[in-house]
C-alpha cells in the first residue's frame, strides 16, 4: 500500500476519534488517556495530509449531546474551558505557532471548544508538553531525513507515557519507534489509532506521570490488589552458634 493510499484510508477514521492521521515514518504520542495530542509528521507527508486533516477536522460537529448527528459535546467544566480559551488567546499573539484550523470557544450555551489544530515548528513550545485534555492536536512537522532525531525528542517532551501510535509502511521504521518509545507509550499501536482500548479485551495503561503501569484488565493490574506474604518455619533447629565452616 502507497502513502497516499494509505492516508486516504485512515483520514475519516482518526480525524473521527480526535486522532489525526499521519504517515511514513511519522510518529503519533497520546498522552491524554487515549486522545491524541501530538503530531510529528515528516515534511513530504504533511504537504499531502495538510489539506485533508483540516476538512476532515471542520466536518466534525459538536453540539447537544442529545442531538446524536453531533460527534461530540463540551468540554467537562468552566475550568477546562478557561484552560483551553486562555491556551487560544496566547497562541494568537505568537509567531510560532500557526492555528490551521478551530482556535476558538464559546461558553454561550455550554463550555463548547472547537476542534483545533496548532503547527509550530519549535518542538520546545508548551503545545507539545503540556496537557489540554480537549480536543486539540499539536502538529510537529520534521524534515524526512530527521527520524532518529524526532523519536528521542518525543521520548522526553512531556511527562506522560500513556498510549502512542507510529503509522509506516517501512518495517525498520515500525521496529526503531517501538524500541526508541519502549518507555514513552504504555500501549503502543502500528499503523492505528492509539485509542479505544477495552478494558478486558486489551489492556491497558500507561508509567511516568500516566501512572504505574498496571494494565488494566490484566494479572499485572490484579497482583496490586494482593499483599504478598513471605512464610518459613523451621524443622531442624540450628544447635550452635558457629557456621559449618568454622569447624
Amino acid at each position: 500500500m502507497t502513502i497516499r493510499e494509505r492516508i486516504d484510508e485512515l483520514l475519516p477514521r482518526l480525524a473521527s476519534e480526535r486522532q489525526f492521521p499521519t504517515q511514513g515514518q511519522t510518529v503519533f504520542v497520546d498522552l491524554e488517556s487515549q486522545e491524541v495530542r501530538r503530531a510529528y509528521i515528516p515534511r513530504s507527508v504533511w504537504n499531502e495530509l495538510k489539506d485533508g486533516l483540516v476538512a476532515e477536522t471542520e466536518a466534525l460537529s459538536y453540539g447537544d449531546v442529545t442531538d446524536l448527528s453531533h460527534f461530540g459535546g463540551a468540554v467537562i467544566d468552566r475550568r477546562a474551558f478557561t484552560k483551553h480559551s486562555d491556551l487560544f488567546d496566547r497562541v494568537k499573539n505568537d509567531a510560532s505557532v500557526e492555528v490551521l484550523t478551530g482556535g476558538t470557544a464559546d461558553d454561550s450555551v455550554g463550555y463548547f471548544v472547537q476542534p483545533t489544530i496548532l503547527v509550530s515548528d519549535n518542538p520546545k513550545h508548551e503545545i507539545f508538553s503540556t496537557e489540554y485534555f480537549g480536543p486539540i492536536l499539536s502538529v510537529y512537522v520534521y524534515e524526512d531525513g530527521g527520524f532518529d532525531d524526532v523519536l528521542e525528542l518525543i521520548d522526553s517532551s512531556a511527562a506522560y507515557a500513556l498510549t502512542g501510535a507510529v503509522i509506516a509502511n517501512d518495517r525498520t521504521a515500525v521496529a526503531k519507534a517501538s524500541e526508541a518509545l519502549r518507555f514513552a507509550a504504555g500501549n503502543f499501536y502500528v499503523n492505528d489509532k492509539p485509542t479505544g482500548a477495552v478494558v478486558g479485551q486489551q489492556p491497558f495503561g500507561g508509567a511516568r506521570a500516566s501512572g504505574t503501569n498496571d494494565k488494566a484488565g490484566s494479572i499485572f493490574n490484579l497482583l496490586r490488589w494482593t499483599s504478598p506474604r513471605s512464610v518459613k518455619e523451621t524443622f531442624v533447629p540450628p544447635t550452635s552458634v558457629r557456621y559449618p565452616h568454622q569447624g
